[in-house]
């Protein structure tokens, strides 16, 4: 029988983990705006930076004016979109403030709970660094937007795919993380004789780390604009694998910049969970497993099919952008699958 100190700190760690998971979904909801935004070209329509005066969008005609005077000054506008009408630069500059905004709003969705949380004891010891962390990430999360935002705003109207990337990835992190110690609060670790689940652990965690690499190619993908070229499956222009390659030098810069490279790295790594998810499944239905721990490799196996079909459908249609949503969402579901399998098997202890 539970006593009152022990129901209470479990009950102060749902409400944490369900905060976190909030947390979580509106993360995911600022991955797939961050993706529509940057497939609708609308990425650097605000070419200003201000956290504080910035959460309120042009009220009227004259600031609308304003704000698109000073889009004028730059070179996506003067290159690419000099014959945009006010009419069509608000329809790209909604996307991107909503993601701004929405940037804005995670970070008071995650402070006001946290000191809440705080200031009433609710947050054990151990706990604060972890969620200190969360923070500390969101704020350089910000910081690196502006940052990748900057590198489209030169001579050259296209953001770096370097920044991009590193933008996408520390919010695959972020999420990941958080993700991670909800579930943590919300499964803690229990002793289980003769368990044998942490016996594919150690896979569920090479394919949890595969996906996020996967992810992470597929920034440099949509930073090269590579899924608008050799838009064929299983063949790159006829070939398993394409010419030129590593015609680049030196040759690092090919798989960072040769958008045949980019893409053939991207389609090589989904090959490598196509093969390596079907095998964990099949090991996992060998084991005996926990119940959660077995639906979640169910879960995982459904995602890469549901991922696999998203990707493939993309590439053959030259990047619809509701498609291309999709497939972003499809990889974050993927991640979330994996995680969540990798903490059920992981959360049993073996007692001999």
């Amino acid at each position: 029988m539970l006593d009152s100190s022990t129901t209470s700190t479990n009950t102060n760690h749902k409400a944490i983990a369900i905060w976190l998971l909030v947390c979580c979904a509106v993360i995911f909801g600022m991955i797939i705006l961050g993706g529509v935004t940057r497939l609708t070209g609308s990425g650097l329509s605000m070419v200003e930076w201000a956290p504080i005066m910035g959460i309120l969008p042009p009220l009227n005609q004259a600031e609308w004016q304003e704000t698109f005077l000073l889009y004028q000054q730059f070179p996506e506008y003067q290159l690419k979109n000099f014959n945009m009408s006010l009419g069509e630069f608000k329809s790209i500059f909604w996307f991107e403030y909503g993601h701004r905004l929405l940037g804005r709003s995670i970070g008071m969705i995650f402070l006001l709970p946290f000191l809440f949380f705080l200031f009433r004891g609710k947050i054990e010891k151990a706990l604060t660094p972890k969620l200190i962390t969360m923070f500390v990430l969101g704020g350089l999360q910000g910081l690196m937007g502006w940052y990748m935002v900057k590198s489209g705003l030169v001579n050259d109207p296209h953001v770096s795919q370097y920044r991009l990337t590193a933008h996408l990835g520390l919010a695959v992190v972020i999420y990941a993380y958080m993700f991670w110690v909800a579930l943590g609060l919300l499964y803690p670790k229990v002793s289980t004789p003769n368990n044998n689940d942490n016996k594919i652990g150690r896979l569920s965690l090479i394919i949890t780390g595969f996906i996020i690499f996967t992810i992470l190619s597929g920034g440099f993908v949509a930073g090269t604009r590579a899924g608008f070229a050799f838009n064929t499956f299983p063949l790159m222009n006829g070939q398993l694998i394409p010419a030129g390659l590593f015609e680049h030098s030196p040759l690092w810069r090919n798989f960072f910049e040769n958008i045949i490279t980019v893409q053939f790295d991207h389609r090589v790594l989904a090959t490598l969970l196509f093969l390596l998810i079907p095998v964990f499944w099949l090991k996992a239905g060998k084991l005996e497993l926990q119940p959660l721990a077995r639906i979640g490799s169910h879960l995982l196996l459904a995602a890469l099919a549901l991922q696999i079909t998203l990707g493939i459908s993309t590439l053959l249609l030259v990047v619809p952008v509701a498609l291309a949503a999709a497939h972003q969402a499809g990889a974050i579901i993927l991640l979330t699958a994996a995680l969540f399998v990798s903490q059920q098997l992981y959360r049993h202890t073996t007692t001999s």
